[in-house]
């Protein structure tokens, strides 16, 4: 199945790989050759996260998020949908480090 912009709420987004955890929280985002920016996720799974930009990536484009005290993560932009995109993690976050983060978002909503 190929990567799509899907402006229909009710058809599927993407496959996924692991269940995605609902959260509202902030990270640090990169684009290439831009500066890093905060931006909002709502949702966050060991293989992704689902973001919102002000800017609308491409498909297929990658960029670095950025939680707080870990070093970034590549992902790559796997759906588009207006302003909310789908983040696929190059590498899947280990277990217990997953663990760790969401404990530290759902405590703290924030990271920078």
């Amino acid at each position: 199945m190929g990567r799509y912009d899907t402006p229909d709420p009710n058809k599927p987004i993407w496959p996924r790989k692991s269940a995605r955890v609902s959260l509202n929280a902030n990270v640090q985002l990169r684009r290439a050759g831009k500066s890093h920016h905060q931006v909002k996720i709502f949702d966050l799974s060991a293989n992704g996260c689902k973001a919102e930009f002000i800017e609308r990536p491409m498909l297929d484009e990658t960029v670095w998020v950025k939680f707080d005290q870990l070093s970034a993560i590549e992902a790559m932009v796997c759906w588009t949908r207006g302003f909310h995109v789908g983040l696929e993690f190059e590498r899947p976050i280990y277990p217990a480090v997953f663990d760790m983060l969401l404990a530290r978002l759902n405590g703290d909503s924030c990271t920078g």
